[in-house]
C-alpha cells in the first residue's frame, strides 16, 4: 500500500481551510460593523442636522410678482445663502394682491410680506394681525394719473366732471384725493370709476374714462404700449408711496437675526439692481410676463434700500389711515403705530 503523502492528508487540509474561513468570517464581520457604525454615524449626524434645522425653522415670504426685488432674490437664491448658517431656509408663497398677501400673513401662513401703502391700513381696520417693521424709500413717481396721449386734459384741474378710473382703495386712491386737494378739487368733483388694474386698462385704452390712476408696473406698460402721458404723480411732495415690510409679530422679535439677514440681502440686491437696470430687467421680466423695457422703466422709479420705521414714517402711514376713514373706505378710525414693532426718531 502506497503511504499518503503529507499534503494529501485530510486532517491537516482540513484545519487549514477551517482555520481560513474563520479568519474570513471574522474579518468580513469586522467589515460590516464597521459599515454599520458609518451609516449609523452619517444617519446620526444627518438626522442631527434635519433635527436643528427644523428646529430653526423656515421663513415663508409672500409676495407678489410686481415686487421686482423679491422677484429677483428669489430668482437668484441670495437669501437662502443668507440665511443658511442660522440654520433657516426660505419658502416663497406667491399672492395675487395685497389684500390676499396681507390675509395669508393674519391666518399664519407666511411669516412676513412686502405690500404697498394701502392693505395693511385695511388689513388693521379688520382686525388682521401683523407688525410693521422695515419700509423702502419713497417712490413717488411709481404712481400717477394717466390719460391719453391726444387727450385735450392738461392739468389735474381738468378732470373736473371728468371719469377717473382708479382701483378703490388702492394707493393710487390716496394720490388721486391729494392732487386733486392740490388742485382745490374734491374727489366728489370727479366721476370714480372703481376699477381693477386689466378692466382699468381696458377702460382707458377704449377712452370710457377720462384719465388712469394707476401704479408701475402697469403705469409703465401703458406708457410703453399707448403712449399714455403722465397728468402727475406723486411728486413734489404729493405723496411718498412707501413700500412696506410686514410680519407677523412674534416671529420677528423672536428672530432678529433672521431679519437682519432679510435686510442685508435686500439692500445688496437692491444696490446691484440699481446699478445694473438693464440686466436686472432682463432677469425680472420674463418672470413678470413684461417686456424688458416696461420693467427697466418700473425699476428706474422706486427705490430698494429696506431700514426700520421711523416715527415719521408711522406718522404718514397714519394721515393715510386717517384720509380712508373720512373717505369712509374703512369702518373705523385705526392707530398704525399699534401695529409698529419699533418706531424709531
Amino acid at each position: 500500500m502506497n503511504p499518503v503523502a503529507p499534503e494529501d492528508s485530510v486532517f491537516e487540509v482540513a484545519p487549514r481551510s477551517f482555520w481560513q474561513a474563520l479568519r474570513d468570517l471574522a474579518i468580513s464581520a469586522i467589515v460590516v460593523t464597521a459599515i454599520a457604525l458609518i451609516v449609523s454615524f452619517i444617519s446620526a449626524a444627518s438626522a442631527h442636522a434635519q433635527t436643528q434645522t427644523k428646529a430653526k425653522g423656515e421663513l415663508r415670504i409672500g409676495y407678489q410678482k410686481s415686487a421686482s426685488l423679491f422677484v429677483l432674490q428669489k430668482a437668484q437664491g441670495t437669501l437662502e445663502k443668507k440665511l443658511s448658517p442660522l440654520g433657516f431656509g426660505v419658502k416663497w408663497v406667491e399672492f395675487p394682491a395685497g389684500p390676499q398677501l396681507l390675509e395669508g400673513l393674519n391666518v399664519g401662513a407666511v411669516d412676513v410680506g412686502y405690500v404697498g401703502e394701502a392693505p395693511p391700513i385695511f388689513a388693521q381696520a379688520a382686525g388682521a394681525k401683523f407688525v410693521y417693521f422695515g419700509h423702502d424709500p419713497a417712490a413717488p413717481r411709481a404712481e400717477a394719473i394717466l390719460v391719453t396721449k391726444d387727450s385735450p386734459i392738461r392739468s389735474v384741474a381738468d378732470l373736473k366732471g371728468k371719469k377717473v378710473a382708479l382701483n378703490k382703495g388702492s394707493n393710487v386712491h390716496y394720490l388721486l384725493v391729494k392732487q386733486l386737494e392740490k388742485n382745490g378739487l374734491k374727489l366728489s368733483d370727479i366721476q370714480p370709476v372703481y376699477l381693477a388694474p386689466a378692466d382699468g386698462r381696458a377702460a382707458f385704452e377704449s377712452k370710457n374714462v377720462d384719465a388712469w390712476v394707476i401704479w408701475d408696473p402697469f403705469q409703465a406698460a401703458a406708457e410703453k404700449a399707448t403712449g399714455a402721458r403722465v397728468l402727475a404723480d406723486g411728486a413734489p411732495d404729493v405723496v411718498n408711496n412707501y413700500q412696506y415690510y410686514l410680519g407677523e409679530r412674534g416671529f420677528v422679535k423672536k428672530h432678529p437675526q433672521v431679519i437682519d439677514a432679510l435686510f442685508a440681502d435686500s439692500v445688496e440686491q437692491g444696490i446691484w439692481l440699481k446699478k445694473n437696470l438693464r440686466q436686472a430687467a432682463e432677469l425680472i421680466a420674463p418672470l413678470q410676463g413684461l417686456p424688458v423695457e416696461v420693467v427697466e422703466l418700473a425699476l428706474r422709479r422706486y427705490e430698494f434700500n429696506v431700514k426700520p420705521i421711523t416715527a415719521a414714517v408711522a406718522a404718514d402711514q397714519q394721515q393715510i389711515a386717517d384720509t380712508f376713514y373720512a373717505l369712509k373706505l374703512i369702518p373705523k378710525p385705526i392707530k398704525v403705530s399699534d401695529a409698529v414693532v419699533t418706531a424709531q426718531p
